[in-house]
């Protein structure tokens, strides 16, 4: 893995997002899914996991049988014909997702939502579905956990028959990362140091937006290897109000939880550290040091697809100078 690719992977995201945009505009890429189907299991570890999650909770909203498992899991559902299998693997090499669809070949509809059409997953599943993320040269899986959060909608919009401009909301995931990228140099070079605590970086964010955490946590332990940690805003009162007692609790918050004043008002009277991604009120409230924003950032559609990028730039900034140090 290498810090200077990865700050270019991150850099050509707006790019890959408007040819991905090109290709929604034309086609649907589960056309050749089956859509007269019970229920839908999506398989996948790590980045893909985190992205699959939200596809589900998506899906049972609109009235789908749907749950999103680390391909690890030993048992699940068992195979049926009118299941629909997801196996999601940036590399399609993924040795746990690979032993997973090993259950369900021939016996359930598996799609494989991969980067590697070539991959031994690819050849594994009755239907192939590519992320179309490009290589990702820094070794981190970034552009491909963005692609397949936008592509599992598409899934959705398959599945219920229910139109969506999946195009138009692409082009304005790239605007909003395309001015986060730009903008960066106005607030990246103050976080790096407000939120490096020698006890790690918490990150926080409502079920819906689950994902922007948990891989924001992920960028931050696979690049400069820290400590980070994902929590769910509600939840948040429940398992890590404690810690603000003890650490140096820093951390960012993805705000639109109905339990965001919940959290604030312990972290304030803490004194945390806390860095919002989006707007959180008319005013700067109690517990919150700054607020970056950008386009589409009042929009959850946008946000849960661009915001994610604040502490990937973070990430790439505190792996750059671990390497420097090295």
């Amino acid at each position: 893995m290498n810090p200077l690719l990865f700050l270019a992977d991150l850099e050509a995201k707006p790019e890959w997002l408007n040819l991905l945009a090109d290709r929604l505009a034309v086609a649907n890429p589960f056309e050749a899914a089956p859509r007269d189907i019970d229920r839908v299991l999506l398989l996948g570890m790590g980045s893909s996991r985190y992205a699959a999650s939200m596809a589900a909770i998506d899906l049972r909203v609109a009235g789908i049988s749907a749950v999103a498992e680390p391909a690890s899991i030993d048992a699940s559902w068992p195979p049926d014909p009118r299941m629909l299998v997801v196996a999601i693997s940036a590399t399609g090499e993924s040795a746990e997702t690979l032993d997973a669809i090993d259950r369900y070949r021939g016996r359930a509809p598996v799609v494989a939502l991969t980067n590697a059409p070539e991959s031994t997953l690819a050849g594994g599943a009755d239907f192939v579905v590519e992320m179309g993320a490009g290589e990702e040269a820094g070794g981190v899986a970034c552009r491909t956990f963005q692609h397949t959060g936008l592509l599992l909608r598409a899934l959705e919009s398959h599945l219920t028959g229910l139109p969506a401009d999946l195009a138009g909301l692409t082009r304005q995931v790239a605007h909003a990362t395309a001015n986060l990228l730009r903008d960066s140099g106005n607030w990246l070079p103050d976080l790096v140091p407000a939120l490096a605590s020698p006890d790690g970086l918490f990150l926080i964010a409502p079920i819906e937006r689950f994902s922007s955490a948990e891989q924001g946590a992920l960028m931050v332990r696979e690049g400069p290897r820290r400590a980070a940690m994902a929590c769910e805003t509600g939840d948040w009162a429940h398992v890590d109000v404690y810690l603000t007692k003890t650490l140096d609790y820093r951390a960012i918050l993805f705000p639109g939880s109905r339990w965001d004043s919940q959290a604030l008002d312990w972290l304030a009277r803490r004194a945390s550290t806390v860095v919002a991604v989006g707007p959180i009120g008319d005013a700067l409230p109690a517990g919150v040091d700054r607020v970056i924003c950008y386009p589409g950032d009042d929009d959850p559609d946008v946000t849960r697809h661009a915001e994610v990028l604040v502490p990937e730039l973070l990430a790439a900034a505190w792996w750059r100078q671990s390497a420097v140090a090295t």
